[in-house]
């Protein structure tokens, strides 16, 4: 799953990343190395035929809900099942987008003892990750989920689910809504997954309250956990 990630780029910075108009009204998120579940996250779409850099809530609630409420328990959508479930399968049909970050954090279980060692997964380069995602609007309130799939590789020994990272070739055929099968665009793409990072950070990511660089910055491993 992806329940918790990073993300300190400028609104500034991401127009130019991905070639989109500021559509934010000028709205200033903070930098964010906790980005956690109902939270306003930057996210990048396509409305009437314009690529936009969005504020969006991160959560997603179905246009056709009884209320808002909902949000937290619909962060994630598995791929697998985007075209069957009826909270996503509009949403994959029309309304797609892209979720910038700089990584994403996991937490692995231990192979001797209680507790969990969280690892930051971000690419060795410093480079910056697009989510595939999904978006719905409910009058006035945008929410949005990251789409996830089966882990592979290492990242599999922390966790069996991991986000869907889309590489620069697939992210317009994945906002076209026109794109006839955006499914085929969620297979894991090997050059990127191949070019990550599973970094061992403090515990204090576990906390929400908690922010900073700090967060993102290696310590010895806590727990032992084999990764391979």
């Amino acid at each position: 799953m992806c329940g918790r990630y990073a993300a300190s780029r400028r609104p500034e910075d991401l127009v130019v990343e991905f070639e989109a108009a500021n559509a934010t009204g000028g709205q200033q998120l903070p930098l964010d190395y906790n980005v956690a579940p109902t939270k306003e996250v930057h996210a990048v779409l396509v409305r009437r035929g314009v690529r936009q850099l969005r504020v969006l809530k991160w959560g997603l609630v179905p246009s056709w809900a009884p209320d808002a409420t909902g949000g937290a328990r619909m962060i994630n959508a598995r791929a697998e099942t985007l075209a069957d479930k009826p909270a996503f399968r509009s949403a994959l049909a029309r309304r797609r987008c892209l979720i910038p970050a700089d990584g994403w954090y996991e937490w692995a279980p231990s192979n001797d003892g209680p507790g969990r060692q969280p690892y930051f997964i971000t690419p060795a380069d410093g480079s910056l990750l697009a989510f595939a995602g999904l978006y719905e609007v409910r009058d006035d309130l945008v929410t949005c989920t990251i789409v996830t799939t089966a882990a592979t590789g290492q990242l599999a020994a922390v966790h069996d689910r991991m986000p869907v990272v889309l590489g620069r070739a697939r992210w317009a055929g994945w906002l076209d809504p026109e794109s006839a099968d955006p499914t085929r665009l969620l297979a894991p793409d090997a050059g990127i997954l191949g070019g990550l990072e599973l970094r061992p950070v403090g515990r204090a990511v576990g906390n929400v309250d908690n922010n900073g660089p700090s967060l993102i910055a290696p310590v010895p491993e806590i727990v032992p956990h084999r990764l391979f």
